[in-house]
């Protein structure tokens, strides 16, 4: 009840640094999760500190007490990133050093470069989201520094910040036409447009190796991988591949790809054999920190990215020259239906039957049963590869994301003691059994399945779909895509059904309140607006501003007109500005225009009066000079009263209504008239 009156009484400079100190405590709240833990909690302790050095009106600390400070800042930094330069370390200094600017906050100097800073600090939020919850938290910080500058620029008396919060939306709307403008046309380059990132930690769920246990951890993450959008009909769920990296080397506990071909290898060739008519598609592909590009197996030319190079490797993976960084969009083709590699055995072949010497005895004595009731050679391969299945329909086999933890012996533990495992367990026990017994094996992983939003019509993929699987080579037929989960579960595969991570109280109860279709409706709105945002803003790239152009009446948009048109709208822009500088520097402060127009009138009653003379100065000459004209006593009673509008605290005249009073006021005569 006493928060309002107390924060009134405030004077204005301790009002004023309360604000600006909330506004920079919500922009380092928004990059809290991108920074260290240690940062936001001495930002905070910093910013606490600074706050009730004002409301107490205490000096501030010297700099013995900054210089140690920023020695802690700098040798955290070094702990942490282990370096003082880079993106990451970067910006861990900015957020330490703008809440250790606030310290030394004595004169409006010193404002102004926090202001700078935090604006600074607000552009770094896009190194790690360019969302659209990202930029509505980035708006409210904007507005509110916007705020804190404006506010920096009324220095006489003490304005409300509601006023100073209105010229800053006005001044943010005013620019948002420009701000659009070069939205539109400035150019995009490629590479140079876009942000880096040298955050080594991979987001897309999948990693040039597996080892039991790392994508089981990564079913429960519910955030989206990629969104496809197909020009017909989606394909049935059990076909919705999305390749992603091929692990071929195996040394007992760890699958990993074969980044270089070796002597044998090198002669394997992709040979793909699409078979029916191509899917067209376009995906959207959020930032994972590799050059894996993913696409429904199998493409037979290579997407559509501009600005990055992309290849096919031996192994039917698309991969790009440059790490994916940023939000991308391309377009591919498909063949649900295909085959590929070579048909008739080779010496090539043999790096994919070989397995480390000392593992899984138990796996390798059932292949030689297995071979002995079907026969070796290639030519009994298939009934190998399909009597292994029928061990998983029929053997107890169980799909769970708690399978325990695996010893030394992984396909042993798997095929007769647990009996239970996530995709990369199935995928890994299979690989080793069909190598264990000649045929050619290896492990892909990638994403499988999806969801389709019914509110804006993409297929969604989660980082809940990643999944694992196995090849294996058969003469006659090349690789054949096998999936022992699938075999095992066939409700994984066919039907879409996941794995789910289990739900906390409150979204328990919040589920039993609102119900599971409402919520579920939300999340498909929701995710449908971020799509929409990703995919004009976010992806608004070179071809789209040439589209545009066309659009214009422009037949053929190149660069160069995409810079002429970018020049006309800046001197456009550049004139309509000092056209709107002339007339607001006509125009001034209403305030000091109107004591200005009545000081100007008292000098040619004799009265000393500058730009400089307070309105009190001249009411005391007025009396002085015509003690006994009624007049001149009205004259320095609205003189009075123009003074208290502007400085008092309470006063309830308004500036309108003085303006109306000065012009029926009735003047003393000069003298000599």
């Amino acid at each position: 009840m006493h928060a309002p009156g107390r924060g009134a009484s405030l004077p204005r400079d301790t009002r004023d640094t309360l604000f600006l100190l909330a506004v920079i405590a919500w922009v380092v709240a928004l990059q809290a999760a991108h920074i260290p833990a240690w940062t936001t909690a001495l930002t905070g302790v910093l910013l606490a500190w600074r706050g009730w050095l004002a409301l107490q009106a205490r000096p501030l600390p010297g700099w013995p007490w900054r210089a140690g400070l920023l020695a802690v800042a700098l040798a955290g930094t070094w702990a942490s990133h282990g370096t003082l330069l880079g993106q990451n370390a970067g910006v861990t200094l900015v957020v330490v050093l703008l809440a250790l600017k606030t310290l030394e906050l004595r004169a409006r100097r010193d404002a102004f470069v926090v202001f700078f800073l935090g604006f600074f600090a607000l552009l770094t939020h896009f190194f790690y989201s360019q969302s659209l919850v990202t930029a509505a938290g980035i708006l409210v910080a904007l507005l509110g520094l916007l705020t804190a500058v404006v506010n920096a620029h009324m220095p006489v008396g003490r304005p409300p910040l509601a006023q100073a919060a209105r010229i800053a939306a006005g001044m943010a709307l005013m620019g948002a036409p420009i701000m659009l403008v070069l939205f539109l046309l400035f150019p995009r380059i490629a590479p140079l447009w876009g942000v880096p990132n040298n955050n080594p930690t991979g987001t897309s769920g999948l990693s040039e190796d597996m080892r039991v246990g790392d994508v089981a951890q990564l079913a429960l993450d519910d955030s989206i991988a990629l969104r496809v959008r197909f020009d017909g009909p989606p394909p049935p769920a059990a076909l919705t591949y999305f390749r992603g990296p091929v692990l071929s080397r195996f040394d007992g506990r760890r699958w990993t790809q074969q980044l270089e071909p070796t002597a044998l290898s090198a002669g394997l060739r992709a040979e793909l054999r699409p078979r029916g008519e191509p899917l067209r598609y376009e995906v959207t592909l959020e930032p994972h920190q590799r050059r894996w590009l993913f696409v429904l197996e199998a493409a037979t030319e290579a997407p559509e990215l501009p600005g990055n190079r992309v290849r096919m490797t031996t192994d039917l993976q698309w991969v790009t020259q440059r790490p994916i960084v940023s939000l991308v969009r391309y377009r591919a083709q498909s063949h649900v239906d295909f085959g590929h590699g070579p048909l008739q055995d080779s010496a090539a072949l043999r790096e994919f039957v070989d397995l480390p010497p000392g593992f899984n005895p138990r796996t390798l004595q059932l292949a030689q049963d297995l071979r002995r009731v079907h026969g070796p050679g290639p030519q009994n391969a298939p009934a190998l590869v399909d009597a292994v299945l029928e061990r998983l329909r029929t053997g107890g086999f169980v799909y769970t994301l708690e399978p325990g933890v695996y010893g030394q012996h992984t396909a042993d533990e798997f095929w007769f003691d647990r009996k239970a495992g996530f995709c990369e367990h199935f995928a890994s026990a299979f690989a080793v059994l069909m190598r264990a017994m000649d045929i050619p094996a290896r492990v892909v992983t990638g994403y499988q399945g999806g969801e389709l939003n019914s509110v804006d019509g993409y297929w969604t993929v989660r980082q809940r779909d990643a999944h694992a699987w196995t090849e294996v080579w058969l003469q006659g037929r090349g690789w054949v895509r096998v999936d022992p989960t699938g075999a095992a579960v066939p409700s994984r595969i066919g039907s879409l059904q996941r794995l789910q991570a289990p739900v906390g109280a409150v979204a328990g109860a919040l589920r039993a309140a609102v119900g599971a279709d409402l919520i579920g409706l939300l999340r498909a709105n929701w995710e449908a607006l971020n799509n929409t945002w990703n995919q004009w803003v976010l992806n608004y790239t070179q071809d789209r501003q040439f589209e545009l152009l066309r659009s214009l009446g422009v037949a053929s948009p190149s660069w160069q007109d995409l810079a002429l048109v970018l020049l006309a709208v800046v001197v456009v822009v550049s004139l309509v500005g000092a056209a709107w500088a002339v007339w607001e520097r006509r125009r001034h402060d209403p305030w000091l225009r109107l004591l200005h127009h009545a000081g100007r009138r008292l000098t040619t009653l004799g009265l000393q009066a500058s730009d400089r003379t307070p309105p009190r100065e001249l009411a005391r000459q007025l009396r002085e000079r015509f003690a006994h004209d009624p007049a001149a006593a009205a004259l320095a009673d609205w003189l009075l009263r123009l003074e208290a509008q502007r400085y008092a605290p309470r006063s309830t005249t308004t500036l309108a209504e003085l303006r109306r009073e000065y012009r029926r006021l009735r003047w003393p005569p000069a003298r000599g008239a």
